[in-house]
């Protein structure tokens, strides 16, 4: 199974069974908390059940005016704690994030859709513990780049000031802290926008982490694309941090513009996998399998087309058709199910219609193909499509959702250049027995990350960025820390 988080517990491991009525006590507490009064707000559906689980703040841009507007006053008090104090504060911070573990694992299961178990929802509140005790721990010494007796000059990192983090829904919660926690540990105050779609489980989050942080260094707000667009061009904010489309991503390129705020954009992505034909195909199928499907194939870095050398064809799709009919898929609170629904009607939409102009063209459905209705709304059978090619939609579009195209290639110079022809570069992977030949097929791919025998794996002290249509920026480990920060020369 591909693990963005190695560094954690097994992922699968159920929770005690005698925790959920005390974690049930604490999920509705944390909802009381952020969740807007009776009778106003935004209905927010259960993403497999779609009953409403909640009412989200809409707050306005006014809101966001203010919200700036107490980050910036309370940030030179934050910077002044220093290194030291702000990371015991992010380590306290983890440790109540894990007293309420399974509480906010839950509002993320029923928000955003997936499962509390495998690579699932315990699996992300777990990763945000781990990435703030990441941050807090990390030294950033100051770096001597002179001192030959006459000249000593050292570079040394402060705060940007304001950080603007717009997130995401498919890993609310830990791809927020990917952003808060480096933000925080350098000095910096923060303002949080989640995505329209998930933001109970954002601002949950964000109530158990300010039960530490003094008042207005982290700030949550709730609003619509407006509130976002302001909150990249706000002349206060110094740093913005954007996970999301590429097409949104130009549109904080431009509307930064005017303030000259930092940016980090990690942005969409199309990874390819090339399978060589000494891989063992039913060695590295559960590694394929994850890649493209972890959270069903919501992710920004999942494998999403896979391109397989003609000697060993079919015996990978056949390994990956069988994977895709045996791995449980229901709502995410039933213990037993490790994949969920798509989260949201639009992207449903967009899974259906790939798969379905992918069938038109000649493609071939190893397993899926079609709703699951019978699970809910917004379930998507596990798809594999094979006989499939470069040009069809479901292979040059981002399909971010459980359906996985697999191409037949002879030619590894072929396969090379079909997996650079798109202009995103975010992730890739080389699958291979001989680990040699596997890197030097990888450094000429153009991707940010390629992995070798894996995908999609992030450790919070290897950086992580895309090139091309992915974005610029890294996160994570030292790097991390230094993108959100402002390098000063101390010359003398």
């Amino acid at each position: 199974m591909s693990d963005p988080t190695p560094a954690l517990a097994d992922p699968a491991v159920n929770a005690d069974a005698s925790t959920g009525a005390a974690s049930s006590s604490v999920e509705t507490a944390l909802l009381d908390r952020v969740q807007a009064p009776e009778g106003q707000g935004r209905e927010i559906q259960d993403a497999a059940t779609r009953e409403v689980i909640g009412r989200a703040p809409v707050h306005s841009v006014d809101d966001l005016d203010a919200a700036i507007a107490r980050a910036k006053a309370a940030q030179p008090a934050w910077e002044a704690k220093g290194h030291d104090e702000r990371s015991r504060l992010l380590l306290e911070a983890a440790d109540r994030v894990d007293a309420a573990a399974d509480a906010l694992a839950r509002i993320l299961s029923r928000e955003q859709g997936k499962p509390l178990n495998g690579p699932g929802a315990r699996f992300e509140v777990g990763a945000c513990s781990a990435w703030l005790r990441t941050a807090a721990g990390t030294p950033l010494e100051p770096q001597v780049v002179v001192d030959d007796g006459e000249v000593y000059a050292e570079l040394v990192y402060r705060a940007a000031g304001v950080v603007g983090a717009i997130g995401p829904w498919n890993w609310p919660m830990m791809i927020a802290i990917w952003q808060i926690a480096p933000a925080l540990r350098m000095g910096n105050t923060v303002v949080v926008k989640p995505s329209e779609y998930t933001p109970l489980s954002v601002l949950s989050l964000l109530a158990v982490l300010n039960d530490v942080l003094a008042e207005d260094v982290l700030v949550g707000i709730s609003g619509d694309r407006e509130v976002g667009a302001r909150l990249a061009s706000h002349p206060d904010i110094d740093k913005v941090m954007f996970t999301g489309s590429t097409a949104t991503g130009r549109k904080i390129i431009e509307s930064s513009a005017g303030n000259l705020a930092r940016l980090t954009l990690e942005l969409g992505g199309n990874d390819a996998g090339i399978v060589l034909p000494d891989a063992d195909p039913e060695a590295i199928a559960e590694g394929l399998f994850w890649g493209a499907f972890i959270n069903t194939g919501q992710t920004c870095a999942a494998l999403k087309r896979l391109y397989v050398h003609d000697s060993i064809y079919d015996d990978v799709v056949a390994a990956l058709g069988a994977l895709a009919e045996q791995v449980p898929m229901g709502v995410g609170l039933d213990e037993e199910n490790v994949l969920g629904p798509l989260q949201n009607r639009q992207q449903f939409d967009i899974v259906s219609r790939l798969v379905e102009d992918a069938k038109a063209q000649g493609g071939r459905v190893v397993a899926g193909g079609e709703p699951a209705p019978e699970l809910g709304e917004l379930f998507y059978r596990t798809t594999i499509v094979a006989d499939v090619a470069d040009g069809v939609a479901l292979v040059d579009e981002e399909q971010f959702g459980p359906a996985l195209p697999v191409i037949r290639y002879t030619d590894i110079e072929e396969a090379i250049a079909s997996a650079n022809r798109l202009d995103v570069g975010l992730g890739a992977s080389v699958w291979s027995n001989d680990r040699d030949r596997a890197r030097a097929v990888a450094a000429r791919i153009q991707a940010g990350t390629v992995w070798i025998n894996s995908h999609g794996g992030v450790h919070p002290m290897i950086p992580f960025g895309g090139v091309k249509g992915s974005g610029y920026g890294l996160e994570f480990g030292v790097e991390g820390l230094k993108a959100v920060a402002v390098p000063q020369v101390i010359n003398g």
